[in-house]
């Protein structure tokens, strides 16, 4: 690459940096750009994927962790500011002829600089001793390309397995799925150990081949960016109402009998839901069924259907919460599972 025009983010907001990085994207139509950027605890979904059928909701939930959709493909990956991510924008030359490792080798080589030996694996990995360590995505837009990845430096391992840790009985879709892999902490690989402020600085430093200028943008392009972060990236619409259509089947088996609960969604709203189970009902529930129709397939939203009928002749001593709980689960409920993937 020539001479690197560098920026940094200067937030841990997942959705100003996603803007931040659409924005450069799309109105810097000269030039090689780098940025490095982190995510304070966050899921980011792949472009093509169901954003429900790949977290763990209640521990999501619980956690306070923020789910946002990006504008690549490949799968789901957790943030945190253990890690680093990159982006490269540049002239995508021949689209036909356009390969991840025209990025993938000037990373892994800033890596073996630090004293440990990175090879692209699979579609759009990076890896160490075979661990994932980076995660990649690509995105063409009017002859510019945007590559990113993540850089696991140092993250939370139990977070990225709770996370990304979704029930994958429950849930029927055409969305593209996330791979899980066995990943690794570049951290504990370095000869030399070092923090993240430390790595991140010598990434830079073996990044910079020809020569690096620091760029800063203007209040007017940040005022840009605040606005498409919060259009876009913090919209309920973007991040679950962009989901493909899917369907689940939850069941749970409660104090007041079991509770089955089929249900369809299209663009994050729901089309259709059936109940079954052996609760004591002495009326039919089909109002409930009818009232959820049209209607956000979020926690908050369902409950607040919920709560406006008396559940008691329908569902005997099964609950609205019973019911929210059975759909989205509960905060103990996450299962473990030692994986990540994008």
């Amino acid at each position: 690459m020539a001479l690197l025009n560098y920026l940094e983010t200067g937030s841990t907001d997942s959705a100003w940096n996603l803007a931040f990085e659409e924005y450069v994207l799309t109105t810097k139509r000269e030039g090689d750009w780098l940025i490095l950027w982190q995510n304070a605890n966050t899921v980011v979904v792949g472009m093509n994927q169901n954003a429900e059928e790949e977290i763990s909701r209640s521990f999501v939930e619980a956690r306070g962790i923020t789910v946002v959709r990006r504008t690549t493909g490949g799968g789901a990956v957790y943030h945190d500011l253990g890690n680093l991510n990159y982006s490269f924008i540049t002239d995508a030359g021949d689209a036909q002829q356009l390969s991840i490792t025209r990025f993938t080798r000037p990373v892994c080589a800033a890596l073996e600089s630090l004293g440990v030996s990175a090879v692209p694996s699979g579609r759009n990995d990076i890896t160490i001793n075979g661990k994932k360590v980076s995660g990649t995505a690509q995105r063409l837009h009017k002859g510019r390309i945007l590559h990113h990845g993540t850089l696991l430096f140092d993250s939370d391992a139990e977070m990225v397995a709770g996370a990304l840790n979704s029930d994958p009985e429950k849930f029927r879709s055409k969305a593209a799925k996330s791979v899980r892999s066995r990943i690794g902490n570049i951290r504990e690989m370095l000869p030399e150990d070092m923090d993240i402020a430390a790595f991140k600085a010598r990434l830079l430093l073996a990044l910079a081949g020809d020569g690096l200028q620091r760029r800063n943008l203007d209040p007017a392009e940040l005022s840009e960016i605040g606005k498409l972060a919060d259009e876009k990236y913090r919209s309920w619409d973007w991040n679950f109402g962009a989901s493909p259509a899917f369907s689940i089947i939850c069941k749970r088996r409660l104090e007041g009998g079991a509770l089955e609960v089929g249900l369809q969604a299209a663009s994050g709203i729901i089309e259709y839901v059936r109940f079954r189970g052996d609760f004591m009902a002495v009326e039919d529930c089909s109002p409930v069924a009818e009232a959820l129709q049209n209607v956000r397939f979020a926690r908050n939203d369902v409950m607040a259907v919920l709560d406006g009928f008396n559940l008691t002749p329908m569902f005997g001593a099964v609950t609205a919460t019973d019911i929210a709980d059975t759909i989205f689960g509960t905060p103990d409920s996450s299962r473990k599972h030692p994986a990540c993937g994008r």
